[in-house]
C-alpha cells in the first residue's frame, strides 16, 4: 500500500529533515516508526528538505508499506511513536507512481519576525531583529523577487539551474509577529532565508533596491546579502496537482 502523510514538526529539536548518520532528523524518526509498524525497513520520500531549526506545518512524505492498514489507523500508530515534536496531521492512500517531491505543484514558506519585546520563549520560533525594521522598504524589495528570475545570488551551494518562479510574497502582522509568506514553484537551499536577509539588508540600509535588482539581473556578478536565521522559517503548505 502506498501512502502520503502530512507532517508538522518542531525544527528546534532536529538537525533538519534529511536523514543523518549520527544526528536526530525528522526523516530518521519517521522511518524508524514506520519500520516498526511495517515490521520491515521503510524509506520515505520527502517533498523537500528543511535545514536545522527550520519548522514545518505541512511537510509531506510518501512511502510504501507491505501491511494492510487504514489511513486512520496508520495515523494513530505513527503519532504514538513520533510525538511530541513530530505530529502526523493527515494520511491518504496514493498510487504507486506518486512521488511526494516530483509531483509538487507549488510550495508555501512563512518567515516569522518578532516586532515586539524580546521573549526567550520565542527565541527558537521567530527571528528577533536587533533594531526596528523599515517594513515599507522590505515590501519594495519583495516586489523585485516576484516572477521568474535567476536566483543564483540568493541560493547556497552549486546547482545546474538557478531559475525559478515566485508567485507571491505577502506580509501579514499577527499581534507583534510579522509573517512573510512566499509562494512559488520551488525553492532552493537557503533561498527563502536569503531573500528575507536581502530585505533585512535593505531595511537596515546595508543594501539598496538597485543592488538587489542588479543581483537578480546579473547573476554572474557575485553578490552577498544577509542570510536570515533558520528558526524563523516554516514550511507552511505543499500543493499537488
Amino acid at each position: 500500500m502506498y501512502f502520503l502523510i502530512s507532517i508538522a514538526y518542531d525544527g528546534s529539536k532536529f538537525n533538519g529533515f534529511q536523514r543523518l548518520k549520527n544526528e536526530a532528523s525528522v526523516q530518521a524518526s519517521l522511518e524508524k516508526a514506520l519500520s516498526i509498524i511495517n515490521k520491515k525497513p521503510v524509506t520515505i520520500k520527502g517533498a523537500g528538505r528543511t535545514d536545522r531549526k527550520v519548522h514545518a506545518y505541512d511537510q509531506k512524505a510518501s512511502f510504501h508499506l507491505d501491511i494492510n492498514i487504514s489511513p486512520n489507523n496508520l495515523q494513530r500508530a505513527l503519532n504514538s511513536l513520533v510525538m511530541p515534536y513530530i505530529y502526523i496531521t493527515d494520511v491518504i492512500k496514493v498510487s504507486k507512481s506518486f512521488h511526494a517531491r516530483f509531483d509538487t505543484l507549488k510550495k508555501e514558506y512563512i518567515y516569522k519576525i518578532n516586532l515586539g519585546a524580546f521573549s526567550p520563549f520565542l527565541e527558537d520560533y521567530v527571528y528577533n531583529p536587533p533594531k526596528k525594521l523599515d517594513i515599507t522598504s522590505m515590501k519594495k524589495c519583495a516586489k523585485l523577487f516576484l516572477g521568474i528570475h535567476n536566483f543564483e545570488n540568493f541560493v547556497s551551494g552549486s546547482r545546474n539551474n538557478y531559475e525559478c518562479i515566485i508567485y507571491s510574497i505577502d506580509f501579514k502582522k499577527k499581534n507583534d509577529i510579522l509573517e512573510i509568506k512566499f509562494t512559488g514553484k520551488s525553492f532552493y537551499r537557503y533561498m527563502v532565508r536569503n531573500l528575507v536577509g536581502a530585505m533585512l539588508d535593505v531595511s537596515n540600509k546595508k543594501a539598496t533596491l538597485e543592488e538587489i535588482k542588479e543581483a537578480l539581473d546579473n547573476p554572474e556578478k557575485k553578490k552577498q546579502f544577509k542570510t536570515a536565521p533558520p528558526q524563523g522559517l516554516y514550511l507552511n503548505k505543499i500543493y499537488y496537482k
